[in-house]
């Protein structure tokens, strides 16, 4: 939006000449969803407070979360006003790349929205049921496929990238469509597992969103891309906006949501925020980084997947309760501890990542 009005100030003032540059839209976008969230998130909070959008807390588990019973949710809204508002005024809105990523993700939080008004209203913690959810996050990540499928300009675009392996591109055809659907839905359901102590799902999402974005700035940039041996996709570069409001609105989100949390992110963002970084890692062809990066989200997701399937087995629980930021709660370490020491684990995994980018 702005960028428009740069380009046609330019003429005047040669000054505006900055407006062109990612990284200088890229920092705007950063300062602004932060801003905005800051300034919004107080009157936001006692809006929730006043019309009792409070948590309800599962009563199977750990007995220190009973005292969060009440406090506001859907938080997860004020960071999607964030990122909206940033990416739609520093970025350049004719590039199809920035509306994929922030359509998928405000679609993923109108999913999340529902099943939080529903679990607010009905007074428990069950909201949609699993298969209405997973319907529609179907529908919405095979639409998100099919478009990138449609509109890819190139075959690398389509091809899966293996890191450490400069040369090895393996073309994905149709294939690329079903590889996309499990990559969204299974990273938006895996930050929702993860969601269930204070600041521990954002940040890890702003730790990896941060990466992405250096991903996406060198994908979209010729020279950086031939130098470090990752595929060139034009274009793709403008999605750095989106990376920063992402990072500026989650750091702003933190602000009232580290321990003690003064409002819960709720599935509007917890949904949303998953399928974000699952659609930023198609669209610079990382989905197996993304794994390696989103390891605290993949170990939270596996342990209820063998919490469930050891269950229905044997009868029996390998874990105290899932997911398994849980577990260690109920085995005696404190809230605290646990969500450091997760964040602690985020950051050496997505540096990590981040090493694969050399490292070819």
């Amino acid at each position: 939006m702005l960028l428009v009005l740069a380009q046609w100030l330019e003429h005047y003032y040669s000054a505006f000449n900055v407006v062109q540059y990612l990284t200088f839209r890229a920092i705007l976008g950063t300062l602004t969803a932060l801003i905005i969230s800051l300034a919004v998130g107080p009157p936001l909070i006692r809006w929730l407070i006043q019309y009792q959008v409070g948590q309800q807390i599962r009563s199977d588990g750990p007995q220190t979360h009973l005292s969060k019973a009440g406090t506001p949710t859907m938080g997860g809204a004020l960071i999607l006003v964030s990122i909206a508002f940033s990416t739609l005024l520093w970025s350049d809105l004719s590039n199809r790349f920035v509306w994929i990523v922030l359509l998928a993700t405000l679609g993923f939080g109108a999913i999340g929205g529902v099943d939080d008004y529903l679990k607010l209203t009905h007074r428990n913690s069950k909201g949609l049921t699993a298969r209405i959810k997973y319907g529609w996050q179907s529908v919405l990540a095979l639409l998100v496929a099919y478009v990138l499928y449609v509109t890819a300009q190139t075959p690398i675009e389509t091809s899966l990238i293996v890191p450490l392996f400069k040369s090895v591109r393996i073309p994905l055809g149709w294939l690329f469509i079903p590889l996309t659907y499990f990559v969204i839905v299974g990273s938006s359901n895996a930050v929702n597992l993860t969601d269930g102590l204070d600041g521990l799902a954002i940040v890890p999402t702003v730790l990896i969103g941060a990466a992405l974005a250096v991903f996406v700035y060198a994908t979209g940039h010729v020279t950086f891309a031939d130098y470090l041996g990752i595929p060139y996709i034009s274009g793709v570069g403008e999605v750095v906006v989106f990376c920063g409001a992402l990072v500026g609105a989650g750091l702003g989100f933190l602000w009232f949501n580290t321990y003690p949390a003064m409002v819960f992110m709720g599935d509007v963002g917890a949904l949303a925020l998953g399928a974000a970084l699952g659609v930023l890692a198609v669209v610079v062809r990382q989905e197996l980084v993304l794994f390696v990066m989103g390891g605290v989200f993949v170990i939270e997701t596996l342990s209820v997947m063998l919490q469930v399937a050891s269950f229905k087995l044997t009868g029996q629980r390998v874990l105290l309760m899932a997911p398994l930021h849980h577990h260690f709660e109920l085995k005696g370490c404190p809230e605290p501890r646990v969500i450091v020491r997760f964040w602690i684990v985020t950051v050496m995994l997505v540096l990590i990542g981040l090493a694969t980018l050399k490292l070819r």
